[in-house]
């Protein structure tokens, strides 16, 4: 039935953050045609919140060790956002190409995915 999840991240800078998530973050990605790159992620979970108005979506990306994470990318040129104690765990935000931020966390909650 469900094979999988496809997430999507706009951006202005639609080539640059590609680049980034590929020399960066070192995802394996596909050429879907032309150059569009398309990349894999690790185990996924999704989770339904509690919302007002029309539904949205976000994409967080997760760790097992921030700091090392942080260590590790920083070393690369990575920069983050600020770093806050959350009750679900710790988070912080990887700075995209053209400022956009995408989310990384240590969970502490319980996880629907087997942790490596």
């Amino acid at each position: 039935m469900i094979i999988g999840a496809h997430a999507i991240i706009y951006s202005e800078k639609a080539d640059e953050v590609r680049e980034f998530l590929r020399d960066m973050l070192e995802l394996r990605s596909v050429d879907a045609g032309r150059g569009w790159l398309v990349f894999a992620l690790p185990p996924a979970e999704v989770a339904v919140h509690p919302g007002e108005g029309p539904g949205s979506h976000e994409l967080y990306l997760l760790c097992d060790d921030l700091d090392a994470t942080m260590a590790e990318l920083t070393a690369k040129g990575v920069e983050f956002g600020p770093l806050s104690e959350e009750r679900w765990g710790r988070l912080t935000s990887i700075k995209l190409p053209g400022g956009d931020a995408l989310p990384l966390y240590e969970p502490t909650h319980p996880m629907a995915i087997e942790r490596p």
